[in-house]
């Protein structure tokens, strides 16, 4: 039997062209194991925002999902302000959330742990 690794300690992995994106079921168990993270209706991007007490807080925090993105090449939208920070994640060559999305969203909470 197989355990299947933790997303925070999975890879992103190239999403080959003509891929479909997850179905709702999938997306549905991932999200249960992600706080915070949200999906809207259509389930086609994963949005958490962070909080945080400063600005340089905010700032050091998209520096590290930054890194992590780079690293992992996968790259979400990042907006941010003085105390808080929104990030939007979705696998735009299949126009839809992958598991790159999840493992991304894991990655980017393991910052905070």
């Amino acid at each position: 039997m197989t355990h299947e690794l933790p997303l925070k300690d999975q890879s992103c992995t190239d999403i080959e062209k003509g891929s479909k994106p997850l179905i709702i079921p999938t997306i549905e168990s991932y999200l249960s194991q992600m706080p915070g993270w949200d999906v809207p209706l259509d389930y086609l991007t994963l949005t958490k925002t962070f909080s945080f007490k400063n600005y340089h807080q905010t700032v050091a925090f998209v520096n590290a999902v930054t890194w992590v993105a780079h690293k992992e090449d996968h790259h979400p939208e990042v907006c941010f302000g003085y105390n808080q920070c929104k990030i939007t994640l979705t696998t735009h060559n299949i126009k839809g959330l992958s598991q790159n999305d999840f493992i991304l969203a894991a990655k980017i909470d393991a910052l905070l742990a």
